[in-house]
């Protein structure tokens, strides 16, 4: 049987594909169950400090296997730890790419904010058109959107129903980088590759830090973190590595410790 989700470890990163491409990779329980399994592996793996996630055939996910819903087994769509796909509510402490080569739609784009950066084709597009069919995008769309977009154009999307194309995501800051036609995953990677030779501990104190910022308004906290997450990285071998290669002209030589 093929596998609904497919892993690849290429160095420091994983390669996550969405491998329904006859039902345009939309989620059913075994996609969902694969995708956490795989999320698992980025968590796990101690070699791994960054992954992609790509959708393979002509669209990047339709969302929801409306067929599964329609049968009444909705509720297998969500996992225990991931919520919606295995994902979307998904805790994690390392860097995820979303490259988007095609139509994310509805969970599809869901699948797509949960992740931390966007590659995106010039046709790909995004959309959270639940309204058109009495649903509500409940796996993080509603929230989600408007923090990505501004908030009109969040409002209209939603309640609308109508797709954004890349180049509106982009123009918009939801989209990091557009590409032509069948790059998104090259320039994803390439990114995974930019991300991945930085010092892996700084990478992952400034990566928790972000991620707390986005929740709290507390600053002062905040700088107290801040400081606390650079008095630890100042007891690493990266730490003084990092200078040392900049004197010597040379590519330091991280240890991760």
């Amino acid at each position: 049987m093929t596998p609904t989700v497919e892993v690849a470890k290429d160095g420091h990163i994983l390669l996550i594909t969405l491998n329904r491409p006859e039902a345009r990779n939309a989620v059913n329980k075994d996609l969902a169950t694969h995708l956490e399994e795989a999320l698992d592996i980025l968590e796990d793996d101690k070699k791994i400090r960054c992954a992609v996630l790509e959708g393979k055939g002509p669209a990047f996910c339709a969302g929801a296997d409306l067929k599964e819903i329609a049968s009444g087994n909705g509720a297998s769509l969500s996992t225990k730890k991931g919520g919606f796909a295995g994902i979307v509510w998904r805790e994690r402490t390392k860097p995820l790419i979303a490259a988007v080569d095609g139509p994310a739609l509805a969970g599809g784009t869901e699948i797509v904010l949960s992740c931390d950066l966007v590659v995106a084709s010039t046709r790909a597009s995004f959309g959270l058109p639940e309204v058109t069919r009495s649903l509500i995008a409940a796996a993080g769309g509603v929230f989600r959107l408007p923090k990505a977009l501004p908030r009109a154009i969040a409002l209209e999307a939603l309640l609308t129903g109508q797709p954004i194309s890349a180049q509106t995501a982009y123009n918009y800051g939801m989209v990091n980088h557009l590409v032509a036609p069948d790059k998104a995953l090259e320039d994803a990677l390439e990114l995974a590759q930019t991300i991945c030779a930085n010092a892996p501990l700084a990478v992952s104190e400034t990566y928790k830090l972000v991620k707390h910022s986005l929740v709290s308004t507390d600053e002062h906290n905040l700088f107290i973190e801040s400081r606390n997450a650079l008095n630890r990285l100042s007891l690493t071998n990266d730490y003084l590595e990092g200078p040392r290669a900049f004197i010597e002209k040379r590519p330091p030589k991280w240890s991760g410790s």
